[in-house]
């Protein structure tokens, strides 16, 4: 991967090929159902994220216990030195070429596909790449933040999957805690981004540190429209024809 990670961009060119092509195809056709095979497919990536957060959080606890928050994020020791972690930070980042799958179920479905949705698919994949080529720093809390989301996040659609009947506030502490995680992101990115112009020693790259910033920025103001419109915003009531 850390040699091959321009290949993130063939395969977001094929996903943007699939899902659009695939959601022109679908216009005219019955939606599937593919209940089962989704309720699988959440359960896998559930399963997935949370043993993923088990096995990376204790790593972290101890670095900011022992060395404190700008080491946590300056210092890659948990790529290089750590076998462990090592291991599933490179689990994380073939992850995130994985999770297209789910625009797939979106538009076999007849879903709504939303701009914030493949936007996001693409960014992550690209920017996990990128950024793992170099074991950039500051992944240490990229990658244990998204596995923990994650884990909340499908085990949620999971229940959903299987029709279980959830209260509304689950799904806006989802997304707020979605929220959350993009200004803790764009903090992380910033305070390491910060400590390397000071002349003390961190390592993430400035393209890099300069494509996070802009990522979780974007991020961050999408989600906080899509609370709004989902959870704020009145809902639009149709004009009456006379």
């Amino acid at each position: 991967m850390v040699a091959h990670w321009h290949r993130a961009f063939y395969s977001i060119a094929l996903y943007l090929i699939t899902i659009f092509g695939l959601r022109a195809y679908m216009q005219s056709r019955t939606p599937f159902d593919l209940r089962k095979p989704l309720i699988v497919w959440n359960i896998c990536l559930a399963a997935f994220s949370i043993i993923g957060t088990s096995r990376m959080l204790p790593e972290m606890f101890y670095v900011l216990k022992k060395y404190g928050l700008t080491f946590s994020v300056c210092n890659k020791s948990f790529a290089d030195t750590v076998r462990v972690t090592g291991f599933w930070s490179d689990m994380f980042s073939y992850s995130k070429m994985l999770e297209l799958g789910d625009t797939v179920f979106i538009v076999l479905r007849k879903q709504p596909l939303i701009f914030l949705h493949w936007y996001h698919h693409i960014t992550v994949l690209l920017f996990t790449w990128y950024a793992h080529k170099d074991h950039s720093a500051p992944g240490r809390w990229y990658i244990n933040m998204n596995y923990f989301v994650h884990s909340f996040m499908y085990s949620y659609y999971t229940l959903r999957a299987m029709r279980f009947k959830l209260p509304r506030f689950l799904s806006i502490c989802i997304t707020s805690l979605q929220i959350a995680q993009m200004i803790m992101g764009f903090y992380v990115g910033y305070h390491a981004y910060s400590t390397k112009w000071k002349g003390e020693h961190c390592w993430y790259p400035d393209d890099t540190a300069v494509f996070g910033l802009l990522m979780y920025s974007s991020y961050f103001m999408l989600f906080v429209w899509y609370f709004y419109n989902a959870y704020i915003s009145p809902p639009i009531k149709a004009k009456k024809v006379d």
